[in-house]
């Protein structure tokens, strides 16, 4: 997925926003019109509107695949990421007409500036928990996937501060790779510059995660079977805006001190949101079949 076709492997999501954002997710028609999605040889697009005040909701665009995969091996290569106050921008993989039954993975995601870095989850069924101690990167914020626990918590992983925001922008991106199989879940980030040499994009043999080194985040079917809580895996890339996390006081103010009212901010003046867009270079899944 990348290049001029990029966005023909997507259905563009227009129903209402499950998170409760201060969004309207925009049809592909309106969408391109709008200019908030356009693919170009080197990269493809994805932003939230720029431009308009005075309104309650602002544009936006939420994709979903349109292939759907129970394994494989995922690597999104990314120029640059959404980050401000009142954004709330994730890649991840889910079914959503079966959620939480098939599982949510999230490969990309923070709030606001995203300064405390990325944050790499899963979201499930009752019966899936993780031990604190496993053999990655990150830091642990949560042990309990089940989504009725810790207000749909999940079981999380973060990365360093450099993982996500202005940082990541700065270091000219990155490439996250998300490994599903039986034996578990595990998550890498690389410098786009010198990734594993099977990364590269000149390569055209299936990469080996065995030689990438402890991941990020490890996410092992020790007290967790990943079979059956993750099924049907479709690629999500959206920004949210507000909505239950972002939008929430106790983050918004209090945690990551941004001012005024996050509905105040996102019917302000739209050049808050400049920042708010993806870019990416591509996007590459191998399945074993």
């Amino acid at each position: 997925m990348n290049g001029t076709t990029f966005f023909d492997h997507f259905d563009y999501y227009t129903d209402a926003d499950p998170s409760s954002g201060s969004v309207v997710y925009l049809s592909e028609e309106s969408a391109t019109w709008s200019n908030l999605t356009y693919a170009g040889e080197k990269s493809a697009i994805l932003k939230v509107d720029s431009t308009s005040s005075g309104i309650t909701n602002r544009n936006s665009v939420r994709i979903t695949s349109k292939n759907q995969w129970d394994t494989g091996l995922f690597v999104f290569d990314v120029i640059h990421a959404p980050y401000g106050c009142a954004t709330w921008p994730a890649v991840w993989l889910s079914d959503p007409n079966n959620w939480p039954e098939h599982g949510e993975i999230d490969v990309i995601e923070a709030v606001e500036q995203g300064n405390k870095g990325n944050q790499m989850t899963l979201h499930t069924s009752k019966g899936c928990t993780m031990k604190t101690k496993r053999e990655e990167t990150g830091t642990v914020s949560g042990t309990n996937c089940w989504n009725s626990t810790n207000d749909n918590e999940g079981c999380g992983v973060f990365g360093p501060k450099s993982s996500y925001g202005a940082a990541l922008n700065e270091a000219g991106g990155a490439l996250f790779a998300m490994e599903l199989r039986d034996a578990g879940i595990r998550m890498w980030m690389f410098n786009r510059t010198s990734p594993p040499s099977d990364l590269l994009s000149s390569n055209d043999s299936s990469p080996d995660p065995s030689g990438w080194g402890t991941p990020v985040a490890d996410f092992p079917s020790t007290d967790c079977d990943i079979s059956s809580h993750f099924t049907n895996q479709s690629i999500i890339a959206n920004i949210d805006l507000c909505g239950s996390w972002a939008g929430a006081t106790s983050v918004y103010s209090t945690e990551y001190g941004c001012s005024g009212t996050c509905a105040d901010l996102v019917s302000g003046n739209g050049t808050a949101f400049e920042n708010a867009y993806w870019e990416f270079a591509s996007f590459r899944v191998w399945t074993s079949s």
